[in-house]
């Protein structure tokens, strides 16, 4: 199968991540007999360096031809004094408007050989597999009018959902839950807001669609408590773009590391945008210290969500998990009695484990 690829390095270890999950697309590509070529695009602040904008015309354009995109991070302190509206942030913001990515999937999964890492006791986060879809790109990020009003001393915000916008997401989050463990958690605030009255609305008419999936309502307050004293509860979350923001960055602390965290921002005819959780952290790059497993698991998910490639990414996560249960790790990850490599060795180790001819055991490992 042939697939064109966009990669967006972006800024700070972003080249490195996506330099690494590259490598393992082409281990990939050549395992299984598929054509992937790849073609290189700026956002964020190496766009405003080189472009004089965060997200330049070339770089929307090529994005709109590709079958997946792979972003690595946007940000520095190198560009926190520019205006709003040049902010290497607004590359992604708006390269996910420009696109139409209107689900945000960010998987949770806690991972035995970190378990001691995590905040919670071991006993509490072991076991958790869960998926938070957050909606995109409405609500009070995107609401308007957003201003300042009296001189200064009032502002406004505006949160606006249209019944479309909420539809698409709930039915995203449905389908999420049916190849999943087919439980569905639905949160919002309908005990004050209106707009999470109607999403409620919405979910109930949905579920009519969906037999096979149990769906309960959640306070997004409960749901914020349960994800700390009881992360194992949840199969799916669904939820709107500011709760999912807050929800989905307190549940990514539940595995002990960013460097974990894959994410894909997706469309209902499958074009995504995959990009790890953790930030650009400028501190380490060109250091090769920068743990590529986020990307390398969200190239994983490009296969699976854009691709239609299951057993590709079964593979490629089997051999993430492989490694860490060597002890193989980055300076971030402190796994026990473990080795510490620099994040290309990582990486290698991940093509490595994937070469081995162990493909079958591999994935079996990957869900014991």
């Amino acid at each position: 199968m042939e697939k064109h690829i966009v990669i967006l390095p972006g800024d700070g270890i972003g080249p490195e991540v996506t330099k690494a999950a590259k490598g393992v697309l082409e281990t990939t590509a050549a395992q299984f007999s598929h054509s992937f070529t790849f073609e290189t695009q700026d956002i964020g602040g190496s766009a405003i360096d080189n472009h004089g904008t965060p997200l330049p015309e070339n770089t929307v354009a090529a994005c709109k031809k590709a079958d997946g995109i792979l972003l690595g991070a946007v940000g520095g302190p190198k560009w926190d004094n520019l205006p709003g509206h040049m902010r290497p942030e607004k590359g992604l913001l708006g390269i996910r408007k420009q696109l139409g990515l209107f689900a945000n999937l960010r998987p949770v999964k806690g991972f035995d050989a970190l378990l001691h890492a995590s905040p919670l006791k071991a006993e509490v986060v072991a076991g958790s597999d869960l998926l938070i879809v957050r909606e995109l790109t409405g609500g009070l990020y995107f609401g308007e009018p957003r201003e300042r009003r009296n001189n200064g001393q009032d502002v406004v915000d505006t949160l606006a959902y249209s019944r479309h916008e909420m539809e698409r997401i709930i039915d995203q989050a449905f389908q999420s839950a049916q190849v999943r463990r087919s439980k569905l958690t639905s949160v919002d605030k309908a005990n004050v807001l209106e707009s999470s009255r109607m999403w409620r609305e919405v979910v109930e008419e949905k579920k009519e669609n969906y037999p096979d999936v149990e769906v309960e309502h959640m306070l997004v307050d409960a749901a914020a408590m349960k994800l700390v004293t009881n992360p194992g509860y949840f199969d799916v979350i669904v939820t709107e773009n500011m709760f999912g923001d807050i929800l989905s960055d307190e549940a990514s602390v539940l595995t002990g590391s960013l460097g974990m965290l894959p994410s894909a921002s997706i469309r209902q005819d499958g074009l995504g945008l995959y990009e790890p959780v953790h930030g650009s952290a400028p501190d380490i790059a060109g250091e090769d210290k920068a743990n590529p497993l986020a990307a390398i698991l969200s190239a994983a998910m490009m296969l699976r969500y854009s691709f239609n490639m299951n057993v590709e990414a079964d593979e490629i996560e089997a051999a993430v998990h492989a490694v860490l249960n060597e002890k193989y790790h980055t300076a971030d990850l402190k796994v026990e009695g473990g080795t510490q490599v620099s994040g290309s060795e990582l990486a290698k180790k991940v093509s490595e484990q994937m070469t081995s001819n162990d493909t079958t055991e591999n994935i079996m490992r990957c869900y014991a």
